[in-house]
């Protein structure tokens, strides 16, 4: 369902350093930007700033010892034919999108269903993007593809260009392996859906006008085959400072059910269902999550929801007949309802059954429901505690359903829950790094306000607790992201196989414990995130797991907004600092691309009252001359159409001209991520893990 989804980481030392920020200084500073032109993406001046220092820090970091080894590593894992070909089931075919070495744009493929369960596909190739690109002369990368149910012949292909959230859609014959002469949609960030084989509901850039201030579109229009785009009928336009409008499809036993959603905020939203009378808004509130199940519709309570006669608490699943809903009933049953220290992680459908990842103290559960004569009835998937599930493919015509487990020290294993209730092992990825004297532990720390923060831990079991350790601290903390204990290759091999210690953080603004844990981080309460982080940070030192010299951080987007947070506040804590793809200028973060749609996360810099909390926080105006920070990393792409290269660019470049040290680099592909091919994810890879050591080992510290 294709959906516009805006929702698709003590010894006690004072909190008070000379030298430090305070809101007054913060606010004193005024609006006049002198890095303003950094923020012209493919402007000469700004490319020309961004490859100088792509150029000093490659230089600087190539000659480290360890760089060509970590750049081979990350290349062979990214490449390596160990990989699981995660399936995407469409009839009795399974389909997947892989990269090698041959391919480093990737290429879509299928195989027979029963012999990918057997664990011997013999691909056929959909769609070669590489050859694509070559033949084009664009750097396409692929975006996914959408199909008409029940057949799936139709669809229509994303191509984005250098990994942008932007896409060109094309449509395509799966069964045939080929574009054809139908619909097209040039570059934009469209959403669209299937409602029959020569109609699409359409949302994308329709000219002047036709796009909110974050970028998305904010007309659908019905758009019948042979017929131009811009005369396509508009059947819902929505106000242009609400976040956007969206589409998708629901398959049924019975129907394919049409929806419009319309995202007023990143959280809240309004569904629509189009009925041959026209739409029609669903009664649900607007920061619930709608889904369907069989006939039935599905809703996750995140406000607790008083509705026919009854009260649904917060994280709950409820679900009742759709068509008792349209008539008016309310009659909801109760399908999960998690406890105080866990969380709806997912759900998705079968035929008969609802498949639920939940999270328990952040150990991840796989639980079936069925509804049996008006009873729901469950049963568990037995897994190891302390890792992650997580269900990977899902097929309404049956109750075949594919998931997998992995954690901190344990490769993943794809599994197949096949119809008459067994569970088969499909594949098991090959250890890519050796785990064989490692240890997973989950501790906790305290915030200042006394939450407990738990957080895991991947060390040698043999740790010796004397502060030296070079430790890795990882985070998100916003978005109600849940950061898990999930297998990472390449902080295996790159960091931890080397003797570093990896941690996970799960911080405020995450959904780890539910909708109550992420908005305990909102808007003014946002400094709790921070706090939540650095504790953990104080953790670690406390109990002699690493030191200030030894620890660095690491996070991305908002996350790179966390680390560069953290070193601000807190400098003398760490000596390693990685921003990816990060926001940092909290006071223009709503004028960049999709910034406008997160203001319901972090507030509207506009607003005077609400600029004076973001003010406290914000980097790019918490960082000054006068004060002493770790050598940073700042990492971005040039074709990240979501977060604005310019934060990473601007905050680099106003600390060069402070006399601080950092390095900085940038892909020119990737999107918001670190590259399109293996080979430009393994260059920023080994940019990264050569950055850490330098800074976190003794030859870097004496």
């Amino acid at each position: 369902m294709e959906i516009l989804a805006m929702r698709t980481c003590f010894v006690v030392v004072s909190t008070v350093v000379l030298g430090f920020l305070t809101p007054a200084r913060a606010l004193a500073q005024g609006t006049d930007d002198p890095f303003l032109w950094l923020e012209e993406v493919e402007g000469e001046r700004a490319m020309s700033w961004a490859e100088a220092r792509n150029a000093e820090t490659l230089t600087a970091l190539g000659q480290h010892p360890l760089f060509d080894a970590l750049r081979r590593e990350a290349l062979e894992i990214l490449t390596s034919e160990e990989r699981i070909a995660y399936p995407n089931v469409i009839g009795e075919a399974v389909y997947n999108f892989w990269t090698d070495e041959d391919h480093p744009r990737g290429y879509y493929r299928r195989a027979a269903l029963e012999s990918y369960i057997e664990g011997a596909p013999d691909w056929e190739t959909v769609l070669d993007i590489d050859a694509l690109a070559a033949a084009e002369g664009i750097p396409w990368s692929f975006g996914g593809i959408t199909c008409l149910p029940p057949e799936r012949r139709r669809c229509m292909v994303r191509l984005s260009r250098g990994g942008s959230d932007a896409v060109e859609m094309r449509e395509f014959d799966l069964t045939a392996a080929t574009f054809v002469d139908g619909f097209f949609v040039p570059e934009a960030k469209t959403r669209l859906a299937w409602l029959d084989e020569n109609t699409l509901l359409v949302a994308t850039d329709f000219g002047e006008g036709s796009l909110t201030t974050s970028g998305y579109p904010r007309m659908m229009r019905r758009w019948i085959r042979g017929t131009p785009l811009d005369a396509a009928e508009t059947i819902y336009t929505i106000e242009r400072n609400d976040v956007g409008v969206g589409t998708g499809t629901v398959e049924t036993a019975s129907r394919t059910i049409s929806l419009i959603s319309h995202s007023e905020t990143f959280y809240e939203s309004s569904m629509h269902v189009l009925t041959p009378g026209g739409l029609v808004r669903l009664d649900i509130p607007t920061d619930a999550d709608v889904g369907f199940f069989g006939e039935q519709i599905t809703v996750l309570v995140r406000t607790p929801w008083g509705v026919g006669g009854r009260r649904y608490s917060t994280g709950s699943i409820v679900a009742m007949d759709f068509d008792r809903f349209l008539a008016g009933e309310r009659d909801f049953s109760v399908v999960v309802e998690p406890g105080p220290r866990s969380a709806v992680l997912g759900a998705a459908a079968t035929r008969d059954h609802l498949v639920v990842t939940l999270l328990d103290n952040v150990r991840s559960q796989l639980w079936i429901y069925r509804n049996v004569d008006g009873v729901w009835e469950s049963e568990r998937i037995d897994a190891p505690e302390m890792g992650t599930v997580a269900v990977v493919d899902t097929d309404t015509s049956s109750n075949t359903f594919f998931f997998n487990y992995s954690s901190l020290d344990q490769p993943t294993s794809l599994y197949v829950y096949e119809e008459e209730g067994n569970v088969q092992l499909v594949r098991q990825l090959s250890p890519q790094f050796d785990a064989s004297a490692l240890v997973v532990e989950q501790l906790h720390a305290t915030s200042t306000d006394g939450t407990p923060v738990p957080y895991f831990v991947l060390r040698h079991k043999d740790l010796v607790l004397d502060g030296l350790n070079p430790t890795l601290l990882y985070a998100y903390g916003g978005f109600e992201v849940s950061e898990t204990a999930s297998y990472n290759a390449g902080v295996g091999k790159s960091w931890v196989e080397r003797g570093g210690v990896y941690v996970v953080a799960n911080i405020r603004g995450g959904g780890e414990f539910g909708p109550a844990w992420h908005r305990a981080g909102l808007k003014e309460n946002r400094q709790r995130v921070y706090d939540d982080f650095l504790a953990v940070a104080q953790d670690l030192i406390a109990r002699g797991i690493t030191s200030p010299k030894r620890l660095g951080i690491r996070g991305g987007s908002n996350g790179g907004l966390l680390t560069g947070v953290a070193m601000t506040q807190r400098p003398d804590l760490f000596a390693a600092v990685v921003s990816e793809a990060p926001l940092l200028d909290m006071r223009r973060y709503n004028k960049l691309l999709a910034g406008a749609s997160w203001m319901a996360e972090y507030g509207d810099p506009d607003i005077a009252e609400e600029w004076r909390y973001i003010a406290k926080y914000s980097p790019y105006q918490n960082v000054f001359a006068d004060q002493e920070y770790p050598e940073a990393l700042f990492t971005t792409t040039t074709r990240d159409d979501r977060v604005h290269p310019g934060h990473a660019r601007k905050m680099a470049a106003k600390m060069l001209s402070q006399g601080h040290r950092v390095f900085y680099f940038e892909n020119t592909e990737g999107g918001h991520g670190a590259g399109v091919t293996p080979e430009q994810r393994a260059l920023m890879a080994a940019v990264t893990y050569t950055y850490l050591w330098r800074q976190l080992t003794a030859t870097a510290i004496n």
